[in-house]
C-alpha cells in the first residue's frame, strides 16, 4: 500500500526560520558582533526571565486572555528577597522561599477575582499591575538594594561546572560539546520513533527531503548554540533552569488531561463546561501558576543584576505575550504550544539585542517591536480568515 504523503507545516517551522532569518540580518548588520561566543551567552542570561514569563503567559493566552501584572510581579519579589538578604541578613534560601510564597499569594489573589468573581482578567491583571509596582517602590522607599550575596548571583549570572581543553586560539568547554551530544541524538530517535509510528498505523508522512531539511536545520541550529557557549564559559546555570520549566510544560500542555483541559476551554469555554470540565478552576490554577512563574523570574532577573531595583520587570509583561503571539499561539485562544512560545522570547531577544548592537535607540527598538507583534497577530488572523 503507497503511503501517504502530506507536507510539513510551515505555521509550525516558519518561526524556526523567522529565528534564523532575524539572526543573519543582524549578523550583516553588525558585522558578526551578534556571533560572538559572549554574545550567545548574553542572549541566554538577559531572556531566561523572558522566557520563564512567556511560559506563564501562554497558558493565559491559551484561555483567551492575557496577564498585565507580570513585570509588576517580578519586581515586588525580587524586591522583597533583596531587602530580605540585605535588610535582615536572612539566608538565601530563606529570601526565595518568601518571594516564591508572594508569586504564589498574589497568583492566587488574581485567580479568585478572575475564576470565582468573574471579573475579567484584564482588569484584574491591570490592578495587580499597578499595586505590584506600588508595593515595590513602597518597599524598597525608592532605593536600590544591592549588591546581593554571591550565592544567590550564582542563580543568574553564574555557570555550571565546566571541563575545558585548548582548542585553536581558545579553550572548549566539553561539557557543553557533551550535552550538544546528547540533544542531537535525542532529537534523531524522536525522529526515527515518529516516522515509526506513523508508519504502524499508515499515517501520512512527509516527504523524506523535507523531514532531513528540517532536522538538519534543527541540528545546525543545537551545534552552532552549544560550540558558542563551549568557547565562552560554558553552560549558563539560567539555561538549566530554563530547561525544566520548558520540559515540565510542555509536558503538563501535551501528555496531560489539565493541558488539555486549557485548551478546551480556550476554544469554547461552554462547551466545556457542557463537558464536565470546571473552568473555574482551570482559570484559578492558571493565574496562580503565572503568579509562581513570575516570583522565579524576578529571582533570576535580580540574581543576574545582583540588586533588586524598584524599576525591574518594567514592560516585561509585553514581551511575554508578544512572545506568545509571535510563537504562534491564537488571539482568541485556543492553540499555541511551549516550544513556540520560547521561539517568540528569543526572537525577541533577538531582536533586542540585534538592535542594540546595530544603535539604535529605544524608541526605534520598540517600534519595530511593535511591528512585528502586529505583523505576527495579523498573519494569525487572516490565515484564520482563509480557513472558514
Amino acid at each position: 500500500m503507497e503511503k501517504k504523503r502530506v507536507n510539513l507545516d510551515m505555521k509550525q517551522y516558519g518561526m524556526f526560520l523567522a529565528l534564523i532569518a532575524i539572526y543573519l540580518i543582524f549578523a550583516v548588520l553588525t558585522h558578526g558582533k551578534n556571533l560572538t561566543p559572549m554574545n550567545i551567552n548574553n542572549l541566554v542570561m538577559q531572556n531566561g526571565y523572558v522566557v520563564i514569563l512567556a511560559i506563564g503567559m501562554l497558558l493565559c493566552v491559551l484561555t483567551g486572555n492575557v496577564d498585565l501584572g507580570v513585570g509588576s510581579i517580578v519586581a515586588l519579589c525580587g524586591a522583597a528577597a533583596g531587602i530580605l538578604m540585605m535588610d535582615y541578613n536572612k539566608n538565601m534560601w530563606v529570601a526565595i522561599i518568601v518571594a516564591l510564597a508572594i508569586g504564589l499569594v498574589v497568583g492566587m489573589f488574581a485567580g479568585v477575582f478572575i475564576a470565582y468573581l468573574n471579573i475579567p482578567p484584564f482588569v484584574v491583571t491591570l490592578a495587580t499591575m499597578l499595586m505590584g509596582r506600588g508595593l515595590t517602590y513602597t518597599l524598597l522607599k525608592s532605593q536600590t538594594k544591592g549588591p546581593l550575596p554571591d550565592n544567590y548571583t550564582f542563580i543568574g549570572a553564574r555557570f555550571l561546572p565546566t571541563y575545558k581543553i585548548f582548542f585553536g586560539d581558545g579553550v572548549l568547554d566539553l561539557v557543553s560539546i557533551a550535552v550538544a551530544v546528547i540533544v542531537s541524538v535525542a532529537l534523531i530517535m524522536s525522529e526515527l520513533r515518529s516516522i515509526r509510528i506513523k508508519k504502524k498505523y499508515n499515517f501520512a508522512l512527509a516527504p523524506a527531503w523535507q523531514t532531513i531539511l528540517k532536522d538538519a536545520i534543527m541540528l545546525f541550529i543545537i551545534w552552532f548554540f552549544f560550540y558558542k557557549l563551549a568557547r565562552y564559559n560554558g553552560l549558563p546555570f539560567i539555561l538549566l533552569i530554563m530547561v525544566i520549566l520548558i520540559a515540565i510544560y510542555a509536558f503538563i500542555t501535551t501528555k496531560t488531561v489539565a493541558g488539555r483541559q486549557i485548551y478546551a476551554l480556550g476554544g469554547n469555554r461552554k462547551a466545556a463546561n457542557l463537558s464536565g470540565i470546571n473552568t473555574n478552576k482551570v482559570f484559578f490554577w492558571v493565574y496562580t501558576n503565572m503568579g509562581v512563574l513570575s516570583a522565579i523570574a524576578g529571582i533570576v532577573l535580580s540574581a543576574r543584576n545582583g540588586s533588586s531595583t524598584p524599576k525591574a520587570g518594567d514592560g516585561f509583561e509585553m514581551d511575554a505575550i508578544a512572545s506568545c503571539y509571535i510563537g504562534g499561539a491564537a488571539v482568541a485562544g485556543g492553540s499555541g504550544s511551549i516550544l513556540g512560545a520560547v521561539v517568540g522570547a528569543f526572537v525577541m531577544g533577538i531582536l533586542n539585542n540585534g538592535m542594540s548592537l546595530f544603535g539604535w535607540t529605544t524608541d526605534v527598538q520598540k517600534i519595530v517591536k511593535g511591528a512585528v507583534l502586529l505583523g505576527a497577530v495579523t498573519v494569525d488572523v487572516l490565515s484564520k480568515r482563509k480557513n472558514k
